[in-house]
């Protein structure tokens, strides 16, 4: 299914001069877009080659399979195991095989026990790609958006990439161009799918093939809740958990939001993104320095956050996904940075209308402006206490979580019903 290098070419030069007006588009020049295009272009082919070349002069011989495995998941953060392990253990009741690939030394996937489960680290570096573009699998399912864009490209012995997203959300947040290659998306809300046939129409791409499923690891996050619980008595509690990046919550306002929470006398959790320590280490750093662990604050760094959003009562977030697993399995209200961020870097920026989310997250909480930093006791306190804010969960729950406690089983059956329609193509 994927698409021909000239067509490709031809849509990510389209990209680039549209980056290239969209950076600055006051200045009326054709010429000076048109050469900002090309040298997009040339930047684009030249770091391809290179890392191209560092595949093959660093990354080693390719591991070979001998035989065509039916069943492939690449996972390149240990974080995203919770994403994969119902489906896994669907597929181990019915005795099927999987070749789980990780980019992590120390993925949960290796103390799992899942009977039929092979896993395999394939990381470092260049070694990942040189792994996944070798492959030989019937099926691979992935979480990971950017096939076919930079250096992970379809390997000609893989029939079929299936996508699922790592969150309630936007399919269209992924960096510009993230799932156009694969031949698969597995869908938790309409929308979703509507987002991606209008960037297939735009870009004249082949239509994907779309299934909705709903959203195994919230069905297993909400059983688990029911097995567990609610919190013991506590203090009211802040949980603080932004995404990462110049948009994100820290990006913006830097420790002027912690200080501000520890102003409210109530107890506060810090708890950053992963990408956070390795992509702004030096802000990390910074903040944990100058805002140390304290008894009324704590940093969490654990990789499970069942916990901690169990005995949270309010999250202030951004965009991050975890605003949907908190407002939708626990029930509980947000506080969220304004969600008119630049779009430019992704698929979102095609697109003619808001996203979901800037409908979604009104009906979840407050807004945080710089305003509301200066009392944030009052906006925690009316967050907590307006009953709108529970009927619209609800609302926001019945658009993005489709099919609620069946996700793993839609989805292991999605997988099955699609090896044996390929095996079938095979023999007849």
């Amino acid at each position: 299914m994927s698409a021909g290098f000239s067509d490709r070419a031809a849509y990510e030069m389209k990209g680039f001069l549209m980056i290239s007006a969209y950076i600055d588009p006051g200045t009326g020049s054709m010429l000076f877009t048109v050469l900002l295009g090309i040298l997009g272009v040339a930047v684009y082919s030249i770091r391809t080659f290179i890392m191209k070349m560092q595949s093959k002069l660093g990354g080693g011989r390719a591991k070979a399979d001998a035989e065509q495995i039916p069943f492939a998941v690449f996972s390149d953060n240990k974080r995203y195991f919770s994403i994969f392990e119902p489906i896994l253990k669907e597929l181990e009741k019915r005795e099927k095989p999987v070749l789980y690939l990780t980019a992590s030394e120390d993925d949960p996937v290796f103390d799992c026990g899942i009977k039929g489960v092979t896993a395999e680290y394939i990381g470092p570096g260049n070694k990942v790609f040189t792994r996944l573009n070798n492959l030989n699998a019937a099926v691979l399912l992935s979480t990971t958006p950017g096939l076919e864009v930079y250096q992970w490209k379809r390997s000609p012995k893989v029939k079929y990439y299936v996508h699922i997203l790592h969150a309630a959300s936007e399919v269209v947040l992924y960096r510009m161009f993230g799932i156009d290659y694969y031949d698969a998306v597995l869908l938790s809300g309409k929308y979703q799918g509507e987002d991606i046939r209008e960037l297939e129409k735009m870009r004249q791409l082949p239509e994907k093939e779309l299934h909705m499923i709903g959203i195994p690891y919230m069905d297993e996050m909400a059983a688990r809740r029911e097995r567990e619980g609610e919190a013991p008595p506590h203090p009211r509690t802040v949980l603080l958990a932004p995404s990462w990046g110049k948009s994100a919550l820290f990006g913006v306002y830097g420790g002027k939001i912690i200080e501000a929470l520890q102003k409210t006398g109530y107890h506060v959790i810090v708890r950053p993104h992963p990408q956070s320590f390795q992509s702004e280490k030096e802000l990390m750093d910074k903040l944990m320095k100058e805002y140390p662990e304290s008894a009324d604050l704590e940093w969490n760094r654990d990789r499970d956050n069942f916990d901690v959003l169990r005995r949270s009562d309010i999250l202030v977030s951004d965009f991050s996904g975890v605003i949907f697993d908190f407002t939708l399995v626990w029930d509980k209200p947000v506080i969220y940075t304004d969600p008119d961020f630049d779009l430019a870097p992704y698929d979102a920026w095609w697109l003619e209308r808001p996203i979901w989310t800037v409908s979604a997250l009104p009906r979840l909480g407050e807004v945080l402006t710089e305003e509301g930093i200066g009392d944030m006791k009052a906006l925690i306190d009316r967050c907590l206490e307006d009953p709108r804010y529970a009927a619209g969960r609800q609302a926001v729950r019945e658009e993005t979580w489709e099919y609620r406690g069946e996700g793993a089983v839609r989805a292991a059956d999605y997988l099955v019903n699609k090896y044996e329609e390929l095996r079938g193509g095979e023999e007849n």
